[in-house]
Formats: C-alpha cells, sequence, structure tokens
C-alpha cells in the first residue's frame, strides 16, 4: 500500500488496533469466498471500533458533536480470497490526519497470510449541514496518540 496523501502524524501509533472476525455465510457468494464489498464492511466495523476503543462510539459523535465520518477515498488490493468459516483479525491504524480528513491504513490476515489492505480517507461532516467541518478537538487529540 503507498500512502500520496499528508504528511503521517509523527504520533501515529507503532501497534494498529485489532479486532477478529468470523466469516459467515451472509458474507459469501455462491462459492463459498467472501463477496468483494463485503471487505468494505469488515473495514467499517475495524473503523468503527478504533474509534469505540478511543471513546468515540459513533452515536456519541453524532448526538454529542453533531458530526459523522463519510469515506471521501478509497483503494482496495485484494490479495487473496476469505472463505467461509476464516477467522481473520483486522487491523487499524491512523496514517494521517488533517483539519477534516483521517486517513486509515487497514490489512485483513487470516493466519500470518495478508489477504486484503485498504487505504481508507473518511472526512468529518456536519450532519446538519452535510458539508466537512473539521474534527472535534477531543477527536482529533485521542487519534493523534491512538
Amino acid at each position: 500500500m503507498r500512502y500520496n496523501g499528508p504528511a503521517m502524524d509523527a504520533t501515529a501509533p507503532a501497534e494498529p488496533h485489532a479486532i477478529e472476525l468470523r466469516v459467515y455465510y451472509e458474507d459469501t457468494d455462491c462459492a463459498g469466498l467472501v463477496y468483494y464489498a463485503n471487505y468494505l464492511r469488515f473495514c467499517e466495523r475495524g473503523r468503527t471500533e478504533l474509534l469505540r476503543g478511543l471513546g468515540f462510539a459513533q452515536s456519541v459523535l453524532m448526538q454529542e458533536y453533531g458530526v459523522g465520518f463519510v469515506v471521501h477515498r478509497l483503494q482496495a488490493h485484494y490479495r487473496h480470497p476469505a472463505r467461509l468459516d476464516d477467522l481473520l483479525r483486522l487491523e487499524t491504524r491512523v496514517l494521517a490526519l488533517t483539519r477534516t480528513t483521517v486517513v486509515f491504513a487497514q490489512r485483513l490476515l487470516r493466519g500470518d497470510l495478508a489477504i486484503f489492505d485498504a487505504e481508507v480517507t473518511v472526512a468529518c461532516v456536519d450532519l446538519q449541514r452535510g458539508r466537512p467541518v473539521a474534527l472535534p478537538a477531543a477527536v482529533r487529540a485521542r487519534l493523534s496518540l491512538s
């Protein structure tokens, strides 16, 4: 994965946030392989759990700060298929922060084998106006330290 956006925050963590995912029947096509769009759903869960781990559930961001995140840019690299009943590990890390965006690097692994990589840029938006806004200071501070 090659990142060509804003410079990486110098405080970016050495260790990524990680969650485990099991591949269920609903995630697969008729051949028992994970349907391509479901990798993006897995990534959404990883970003959500990273934020939750920092103390910012999506519902809190919406209710208390009036903001949400929308995917602005996405690069995906499908390396190997995931299959029904696989136990996967999704690693998520912050690559960069700007005033209004967060760039995440995400990697899905089966054991030690990297099967999917994504680089996802999300923009912080004011939910009332539907316009980009600065990340809340508390969220930005926690992401910088994560």
